[in-house]
């Protein structure tokens, strides 16, 4: 059973493709996405050189190169261990300050994170003191991270016209991809160019450094933004909870500053109090939620998540270093690989938030989780294989990334659907920041390590399993209806 509560519905979903609301609905999108673009680019990076990365700042002499590759991965799982923290904290100043200023405070951090990366010294240069300024730096990321999806899911789905909320979150996701597919992108041009000692000695750093001129882009683009018209009339007067709005229900107030607060605020949240509107669903309905229905609502909208956050890490990120550690492939054909994975995902991912639209974010996302869980042995098995064709194993990835899309593409929406205005971008950004710091940010870190320890080549296929086949167990409890409903003030 889920614990949102909805306010009107909301207009039959319009047909798929390009969002075509007002002029400031689509600068709300693009000034939302591209935040997240910079995040995953520096993800898909960080995956794809994690070899590198690792001889460079964790192999001291004598080091062996698993035991480096393990302590690359747990920086890069203690990023997302300190995204709930920064989720936390940017949330909280995103539902009292604001989604406008927060969200260009959080491209700043990430941006200049980023591109400290690629002028930090290495452990042959400063010794001990190299491993620990990347992991700081990740630290900064992670901070950053965990603020930007919250802020941004918020600010594009209380932007988005009636009926396509779905599609509106879902180029969230979209631009997961595309950041991940630009990382990938510029590290395989560069090992196309450069030898594997050039790439090694610098030739990595160049793709942290193109975070700058994308940072200072993003931030032209959020300076110019609008507030979010959500935030701008949504509750100002604490409930007994002592959160604005109440965690899942509250009172709209007067964000205004100009004492006109509609007095609407109990209108929404956990469970029902009011008379019922006939014929619009959760219309008229006066509801108070405590503190620990938030949380729970936050609980439960990780494990929703988990499936989307630990498949598509695993087949999206960890990937190459799998291939070439465990397979024995080749840096190329590694990155090949997850190109192709990563192509599947974006092209599946703004067609299932559309169809979210019309048949229901549940029905999509169980989809996606089931299907997942299903075929993750035999895709597994089928890379493995060393007599199968190239062009079966190319494929067999492409769909494993599109399987994927099936749950990122509704999974924005879904859990913007699950808070109402005043706890959204904490709610969600929580939920989301937990469920990648336990799924996802420790996929590459138990993976290799398991592998290693056990000498079992399916691992990844254990954990993927798992980790869907319980998503699809939480998901099965959201509501039906939940798209067709307006969002919660």
């Amino acid at each position: 059973m889920t614990t949102s509560v909805h306010g009107p519905a909301e207009e039959a979903a319009g047909p798929q493709g390009p969002p075509t609301g007002p002029p400031r609905s689509r600068r709300a999108l693009v000034a939302g996405s591209v935040g997240n673009f910079i995040e995953w680019y520096e993800f898909g990076v960080y995956g794809c050189f994690a070899t590198v990365i690792a001889a460079t700042f964790f192999t001291p002499e004598g080091g062996s190169e698993a035991e480096a590759l393990v302590r690359t991965y747990a920086s890069f799982a203690l990023a997302f261990f300190f995204r709930p923290v920064g989720a936390a904290l940017f949330g909280r100043l995103g539902d009292r300050a604001g989604r406008r200023p927060t969200l260009i405070l959080v491209v700043l951090l990430m941006t200049a994170a980023t591109t400290l990366i690629g002028l930090l010294p290495s452990y042959a240069v400063i010794g001990a003191a190299a491993p620990w300024l990347l992991t700081l730096l990740r630290i900064v990321q992670g901070l950053s991270a965990g603020g930007e999806f919250g802020g941004a899911v918020s600010l594009m789905t209380e932007f988005a016209p009636p009926g396509r909320r779905g599609l509106y979150g879902a180029w969230q996701s979209f631009t997961v991809a595309l950041g991940l597919l630009g990382g990938v992108g510029v590290a395989a041009g560069l090992a196309t160019v450069l030898s594997e000692a050039q790439l090694a000695a610098w030739g990595w750093r160049v793709p942290f450094l193109l975070a700058l001129p994308m940072g200072l882009g993003a931030l032209w683009l959020r300076l110019r933004l609008e507030e979010s018209p959500s935030f701008r009339r949504g509750p100002a007067v604490p409930d007994a909870a002592g959160a604005p709005g109440g965690g899942p229900g509250g009172g709209r107030g007067d964000r205004r500053g100009d004492g006109r607060g509609d007095g609407r605020g109990a209108a929404a949240g956990a469970a029902a109090g009011g008379p019922a509107v006939p014929g619009v669903p959760g219309a008229g309905r006066v509801v108070r939620a405590s503190a620990g229905e938030t949380v729970r609502a936050i609980v439960l909208g990780a494990g929703r998540l988990m499936g989307w956050s630990a498949a598509g890490y695993t087949f999206l990120v960890v990937l190459p270093s799998y291939l070439q550690s465990v397979l024995d492939a080749s840096f190329r054909q590694a990155l090949t690989a997850t190109v192709l994975a990563n192509a599947g995902f974006a092209a599946a991912i703004l067609p299932a938030g559309a169809l979210s639209d019309r048949v229901g974010r549940r029905a999509v996302m169980v989809t996606g989780a089931v299907v997942a869980a299903v075929t993750a042995f035999p895709l597994l098995d089928l890379v493995q294989d060393p007599a199968a064709p190239t062009a079966a194993k190319g494929l067999a990835v492409c769909a494993a990334g599109a399987v994927v899309g099936l749950m990122a593409g509704p999974g924005p929406a879904m859990l913007a659907e699950m808070f109402p205005t005043g706890v959204r971008y904490t709610g969600l950004g929580l939920a989301y920041a937990l469920s990648n710091a336990v799924f996802a940010g420790c996929a590459g870190l138990v993976i290799t390590y398991a592998v290693e320890r056990t000498g079992e080549a399916d691992i990844p296929a254990y954990y993927v399993a798992a980790t869907c086949a319980a998503s699809a167990l939480a998901l099965a409890g959201l509501r039906g209806d939940g798209h067709r409903r307006a969002l919660r003030d």
